[in-house]
């Protein structure tokens, strides 16, 4: 992953203390991996920073001495993605992303979950003494679960869903507050202005807290979101969501649609519900689209990155992604207040212990700490609850190779089973296995 690795490179050299960091590169294809270390190396070069890149195709080499381990990958490529998304289609199961549950995101698991087990074995064998494996790949909750309990590893999963809604809570609540007087119109809101507890599983956690100005924001988030000029056209599932649950959710509209049964099951009426200006508001398969799009881009036009003007590292250009904060915390001791996917261990009440939750977090030189959030309003429990059972299924199918489990996952997985007979489902499953 040429986004996330070069990012995640640069907000690490970005803290001081951390600039001497020996970044070991490993993929499958050769050919990937020198474009995106010849890239980090000439950034690397133009800061003139003492941190070092080690390419390797070779996994178990990239992990020796390690003291932590990002996972970027993408298991089977996008001629796999392609799958998930196009034989459901043929049964009606009509996916935006494809990555989380539904048809695809189960599949996605069974493929991803023993090459994350393969890379718990040597984080276990060769990696320093209690390195942490920090993961970026979907799907987040099953692959952060598979490998806390199977893995023997100490295993995070980090997302950036969270950071994004509170960007739109904070400019619906920019746009409430100069309407009202309360904000002068030349000012504008950070999301840091703006205090929010979320919780929930990942791509489905709400904002259960929501303060600006010591204001409970939460009775009044309906009322924004319905008067945003943009978020009421591309945010329809979200804010329908947030009119009957009471909170509002943070994945995109086309993310969150294919988790629930309501929203894209009848072909006629999903029109209502998207909004076609960015993949991301719902278009069919638009991910893979995109996906698609930006793998050809990069490989015709590596030569013009590689002629542009190298970004500048440093501490006030990090990107909000988790991952860099936490190693900082760990390392230097400086306080970090993130929302992680790791075990839940009671921290949220009426969802079961053991399946992976993301929760508001703070990490020190003493560890990562996660405070108890309490019980979900039950409707949003509800909707988690349903996920997780899910979860468990295909994330136990993917570990020992049980294809009734498998079938069972499919047949509750809310939107597939708001569209297929049993019948059908074991049909679908069989060809998706059979690609």
């Amino acid at each position: 992953s040429i986004g996330f690795t070069r990012k995640l490179m640069h907000d690490i050299l970005a803290v001081p203390e951390l600039q001497d960091t020996t970044f070991y590169f490993m993929d499958l294809s050769q050919d990937n991996l020198d474009m995106v270390t010849q890239l980090c190396q000439r950034d690397i070069d133009a800061n003139g920073l003492p941190a070092t890149i080690v390419p390797t195709t070779n996994q178990r080499e990239a992990i020796t001495d390690a003291d932590y381990v990002l996972c970027l990958i993408r298991q089977g490529g996008l001629d796999a993605f392609a799958l998930d998304i196009d034989i459901p289609l043929k049964y009606g199961v009509d996916q935006c992303v494809g990555d989380t549950i539904c048809a695809g995101g189960i599949m996605y698991a069974q493929r991803t979950i023993p090459v994350l087990l393969n890379i718990c074995k040597d984080i276990r064998e060769v990696a320093k003494p209690g390195a942490l494996f920090l993961n970026y790949s979907n799907p987040m909750a099953m692959n952060v679960w598979a490998c806390n309990i199977y893995g023997g590893v100490p295993t995070i999963g980090l997302c950036h869903g969270v950071q994004g809604g509170h960007w739109q809570i904070t400019r619906c609540i920019e746009l409430w507050a100069k309407r009202e007087g309360l904000l002068p119109e030349n000012e504008s809101l950070h999301r840091n202005d703006v205090d929010i507890v979320c919780a929930g599983i990942n791509h489905q956690t709400w904002y259960v807290k929501i303060q600006w100005r010591g204001m409970d924001m939460v009775p009044r988030m309906l009322e924004l979101f319905e008067a945003h000029p943009e978020y009421r056209e591309t945010e329809k599932v979200r804010i329908d969501m947030l009119r009957r649950f009471g909170y509002y959710t943070t994945e995109s509209n086309g993310h969150v649609s294919e988790y629930v049964p309501w929203y894209r099951k009848r072909v006629d009426e999903i029109p209502q519900w998207i909004d076609l200006s960015s993949w991301i508001h719902g278009e069919t398969g638009g991910y893979l689209r995109v996906c698609t799009e930006g793998r050809n881009w990069f490989e015709t036009d590596f030569p013009n990155w590689l002629e542009e003007e190298p970004p500048v590292i440093a501490g006030d250009r990090r990107s909000e992604e988790h991952g860099s904060f936490i190693i900082e915390g760990l390392e230097t001791g400086r306080t970090y207040r993130g929302h992680f996917n790791l075990v839940n261990q009671g921290q949220i009440t009426n969802l079961p212990d053991g399946c992976i939750i993301e929760i508001p977090g703070y990490v020190d030189k003493n560890g990562i700490n996660m405070p108890v959030v309490g019980a979900l309003p039950m409707a949003c429990a509800a909707t988690c609850s349903a996920s997780v059972r899910v979860q468990q299924m295909a994330m136990e199918a993917a570990v020992h190779g049980d294809v009734t489990l498998l079938k069972q996952a499919m047949l509750h997985d809310p939107l597939t089973a708001a569209v297929c007979t049993p019948e059908e489902i074991w049909q679908m499953t069989d060809e998706m296995l059979t690609a």
